[in-house]
């Protein structure tokens, strides 16, 4: 080992362990801030288009003009955290985010809300790859990396039921406002927190010019893209401007990569996407957010308007899942983790959410909690908690400390990018499904009562038949991963490319 190496690796060790886990306490918070975020919301929307007078088809905005925002600009965000330092943009989307956040609790019309939401998208998008991207590059050692990973993955995964329990209570109990206020003392705390105590590496930021083209090729193409998906969910997926916007994303994305392929400094460097492990992770956890999102959509329907749960009941109805999780991410995920290939933890976690997933599709109107939902979702946290752990921290092991934030920003761009395909997909495959049921048993239906439960049995028929469709995506995902994703166990302190060769995870020097 050169001298030089040897004081780097000195110099990563000497950093204290308690800075490194410490700093771990307030990306987790910040992460745990914007996934609670996604789900908080929805619980408040129906109060908060009643007193601000927003109507059934401008509803939509509350949840689309923050997906837009922050879908299109995760790239140009991880990009920006390379260029100004994790630390920086970490805290400065904090700052914002909290901003954007006391905006939407004050909002007095439906524009005011609609505009601090898209302001929420767009530091989220600039804080969420930054946070990631931090991790990356704090933890090199690969036990400690397991460790950091199991944690935020559990964060990431459960942090959206956590969201239905906390905005329940808040809607019921205070006001749909302080689903937005409740963001800033999180935001404060992880602002504070990180900007004394993170101390980033040094030598790890990316100063090229930035890629002018490639951010609006990007930007609009994934706007496109996300737009289109929540346009076929509302408005069919024949529906001229529908069809048009997936045409201007094609043509948009495609310019954008080859745009990347030609010029010197790219905003997504294709050497990021085209290594066979990170394209696996991305391709497979998007594909696994799409049957996420439709358990959580579809859950949430079949709890509150078939067996007629509270808002706060369903929330606790979705700790098993949490609890899976955690156990998934910070137990099974961690201690194996280096011990055996990422795709043995990945591929086995995504094939038992598929089982879990499998068990919902018996769902009927009379179904027990005990005996279907709650195994199912044991089983749904467990895979996805085993899953999504290894996948976060392969996505950006190996990479180029220079690339750390363009990197994580892809791993959250094809959760977004899934998020939106699950919920225009399997709302769609739901709603044909419950039509075709209705309209097979209707006439057989002599009382109102009877219409009512044909209603109900067709919207239930609807719901499993869109959970098969996710069964099928748990186990294309873990197909995509046994055949993509070839990397050594993460503890040889080696990962290996798409062409057999390995690449030494880099030690950073640490500033003091």
């Amino acid at each position: 080992m050169s001298e030089t190496a040897a004081k780097a690796r000195g110099a990563a060790a000497a950093t204290g362990d308690a800075n490194r886990w410490k700093a771990l306490i307030f990306i987790a918070l910040a992460q745990l801030m914007v996934v609670l975020d996604a789900t908080i919301v929805n619980i408040a929307l129906p109060s908060a288009q009643q007193d601000l007078g927003i109507s059934d088809g401008n509803r939509q905005w509350v949840v689309t003009a923050y997906a837009l925002a922050f879908g299109g600009l995760l790239l140009f965000g991880g990009r920006i955290a390379d260029l100004w330092g994790r630390k920086r943009a970490f805290v400065i989307g904090l700052t914002g985010f909290a901003a954007a956040s006391a905006l939407g609790g004050a909002a007095t019309t439906g524009a005011m809300m609609f505009g601090a939401r898209a302001l929420q998208g767009v530091f989220g998008a600039l804080l969420a790859p930054a946070a990631l991207s931090l991790l990356a590059v704090m933890f090199t050692d690969a036990k400690e990396r397991a460790k950091a990973f199991g944690i935020y993955g559990a964060i990431a995964g459960g942090g959206g039921a956590v969201g239905f329990i906390l905005g329940g209570v808040l809607t019921e109990y205070l006001d749909w406002r302080w689903t937005f206020f409740v963001n800033i003392p999180f935001a404060v705390v992880a602002a504070l927190g990180a900007y004394f105590v993170i101390r980033e590496p040094e030598g790890g930021r990316n100063r090229s010019p930035l890629d002018i083209p490639g951010v609006v090729l990007s930007t609009l193409g994934l706007v496109s893209l996300v737009y289109g998906f929540t346009r076929a969910e509302s408005d069919g997926w024949g529906d001229t401007l529908t069809v048009s916007l997936f045409v201007a994303s094609a043509v948009l994305l495609f310019t954008f990569v080859l745009v990347e392929a030609k010029v010197k400094a790219p905003l997504l460097p294709l050497r990021v996407v085209t290594d066979r492990n990170r394209g696996g992770i991305y391709l497979s956890l998007g594909i696994a957010i799409i049957a996420m999102f439709g358990t959580f959509l579809f859950l949430t329907y079949y709890l509150q308007v078939i067996k007629g749960y509270s808002p706060i009941k369903t929330g606790f109805a979705f700790l098993p899942m949490i609890a899976g999780m955690m156990v998934g991410s910070t137990q099974i995920g961690t201690r194996l983790m280096t011990r055996v290939p990422a795709r043995m933890l990945m591929g086995p976690g995504f094939l038992v959410a598929s089982v879990g997933m499998l068990l919902m599709t018996q769902l009927e109107i009379g179904s027990s909690y005990a005996a279907t939902i709650l195994p199912a979702m044991l089983l749904l946290g467990l895979g996805m908690g085993t899953a999504f752990m290894p996948a976060m921290s392969l996505a950006t092991l190996g990479v180029e400390p220079r690339d750390a934030g363009v990197a994580s920003a892809m791993v959250n761009t094809s959760q977004q990018v899934g998020g939106a395909i699950g919920t225009a997909l399997l709302n769609t495959i739901a709603a044909s499904a419950t039509t075709a049921y209705i309209k097979d048993h209707i006439a057989g239906a002599t009382s109102k009562s009877q219409a009512q439960l044909v209603q109900m049995q067709g919207a239930v028929h609807g719901y499993t038949n869109a959970i098969w469709f996710a069964v099928g995506m748990l186990v294309l995902a873990a197909v995509i991963v046994v055949t993509f994703v070839n990397a050594g166990t993460p503890g040889s302190g080696a990962v290996a490319s798409g062409e057999g060769v390995e690449d030494e995870v880099p030690v950073p020097v640490v500033a003091h």
